[in-house]
């Protein structure tokens, strides 16, 4: 058993694709999330749209490097391609003038940079329709 993973949770059926270019940043992204839910990893979007020709994702958190190199339409193709979904910018700031063309575009919100787990679990959470966990307990630990 993980510490600080609800179990309810980790059998919830729900899937995440995280798209980002950053090798780094995407897995980190896997890690804070694979425990409590199905995650799928891409550097690419294209990747991302084959991968969801078997399993929809219910949730999408796209780095802005891949929205960058896609444009400001980004938004609308993803949701054409992908249909119904929660789509999150990754990103430093919400000021960015593309994450401002993105929400506007109906991107749902952008979860900030740097990642924590606790903040990267409680934002999936509230898009997901789940219950949010109050925090993570986390112990000192004495040597």
């Amino acid at each position: 058993m993980q510490i600080g993973v609800d179990s309810a949770k980790a059998v919830d059926s729900r899937r995440v694709f995280v798209v980002e270019e950053d090798e780094v940043t995407r897995t980190a992204l896997e890690i804070m999330l694979c425990d409590e839910i199905e995650t799928h990893t891409f550097s690419n979007l294209a990747a991302a749209y084959a991968k969801a020709e078997r399993f929809k994702p219910d949730l999408l958190l796209l780095g802005l490097g891949v929205a960058k190199a896609q444009g400001n339409t980004v938004v609308t193709e993803i949701r054409s391609r992908l249909g119904p979904l929660k789509l999150v910018l990754v990103a430093d700031s919400a000021a960015d003038p593309l994450v401002q063309e993105c929400l506007q575009a109906g991107a749902d919100g952008v979860l900030h940079t740097p990642l924590t787990i606790e903040k990267t679990r409680r934002k999936v959470d509230l898009l997901l329709g789940r219950r949010a966990n109050p925090g993570i307990p986390v112990l000192p630990v004495i040597l």
